[in-house]
């Protein structure tokens, strides 16, 4: 099959926000796992003074696990689908977190920033060029010694994982997506993970983008192998900068 891209995976996530909570909500461990990955940004002092991106925010759930790590900290989270945007709008949020409706590759030009650290969670395997978004994080969003933490799809090389994410797709996912009318967008999601870099591959595709002290780190539970959190940061870090960021 053909992945959806841009406009295209943009409006069938339009079409799928209404049912997208309820669909998370049947992954053990899918809120769980955002709010681990976030964490291990470790942003000091609760985030006091720091200005962190959410680079695809969806419904909100990945900006919700960045408000529960750093409550201090000034949340800026973007999102191509207006639909998503719209149901993350909706939810309560203190006047620290905005949201703009923007694709990842326009966040520089709509002159956002800088952040302090950027949290991307199952992004990078639906843009149609990791690399450009990646300089583009790089050079032009983060500080600094800015921190990335990645959470994404990801397989582990066995074919192990493999299978088990296409029985976990065909016996669960793109039945849900077929019932609720949103089949197309999950069969991608199925296929968009199959064909995406394998966690030794985005590491090796980070550390070509520039960054430094890159590494990979399982999820746990059933994903274990299937999503890992990737961590790294921008060249240019001091020994000041663990207490700011900066």
């Amino acid at each position: 099959m053909t992945l959806l891209r841009d406009h295209d995976l943009a409006r069938a996530f339009d079409h799928a926000s209404g049912t997208y909570d309820r669909l998370t909500a049947f992954n053990p461990g899918y809120r769980t796992d955002l709010l681990r990955s976030a964490r291990r940004l470790r942003l000091p002092g609760d985030g006091a003074g720091l200005h962190v991106l959410d680079l695809g925010c969806g419904t909100g759930a990945s900006t919700r696990a960045l408000l529960r790590t750093a409550p201090r900290a000034r949340i800026t989270a973007v999102d191509a689908s207006s639909g998503m945007l719209s149901r993350a709008r909706a939810k309560p949020w203190p006047a620290r977190v905005r949201f703009l409706h923007l694709a990842a590759e326009e966040v520089a030009a709509a002159q956002a920033g800088p952040f302090d650290a950027v949290f991307a969670a199952y992004l990078f395997r639906n843009v149609t060029d990791p690399d450009a978004v990646l300089e583009t994080v790089r050079t032009r969003l983060l500080r600094p010694g800015g921190r990335l933490a990645v959470h994404e799809y990801s397989l582990a090389g066995s074919l192990a994982y493999r299978a088990l994410w296409t029985a976990v797709c065909r016996g669960v996912i793109i039945p849900a997506g077929t019932l609720s009318g949103d089949q197309a967008l999950y069969r991608h999601l199925w296929r968009s993970v199959l064909d995406f870099d394998t966690a030794p591959a985005f590491t090796t595709r980070l550390n070509s983008a520039g960054f430094a002290d890159v590494r990979a780190i399982p999820v746990a539970g059933w994903q274990t192998g299937i999503v890992h959190t990737f961590l790294a940061r921008t060249p240019g870090f001091t020994p000041a900068a663990v207490g700011g960021v900066r």
